[in-house]
């Protein structure tokens, strides 16, 4: 599966395009299959050789960060499961993220 489409690249504000906004904008989903690390991307831009993403993270902690293509692509689930794109996702405001993902997975 190909993480970041030509289109996607192009969809997503560069960094630091929605700082300071307190419900920016989510864009991607990318998601470990059977685990709980899930990266929702708000912000994206090309750097070197490599493409950097800023947005809200979910795995061993809840925060916001910076992760790369190449992370993602290297990262593997249990059972050797690669890192997805949620192919469904629809961009949206951070607090309806949110609101869904605590619906589907319990707890804030």
């Amino acid at each position: 599966m190909e993480l970041l489409t030509e289109e996607l690249k192009k969809l997503l504000p560069p960094l630091y395009a929605q700082e300071g906004d307190k419900d920016p904008m989510v864009y991607v989903k990318f998601f470990a299959v059977r685990s709980n690390w899930t990266w929702y991307v708000t912000e994206g831009q090309q750097e070197e050789d490599d493409f950097l993403f800023f947005g809200y993270v979910i795995g061993f902690e809840r925060e916001w960060g910076y992760f790369s293509l190449s992370e993602l692509q290297s990262s593997c689930g249990p059972c050797g499961q690669e890192v997805e794109r949620d192919l469904y996702f629809q961009p949206t405001r951070f607090s309806e993220v949110q609101r869904r993902h605590n619906q589907t997975h319990g707890g804030g």
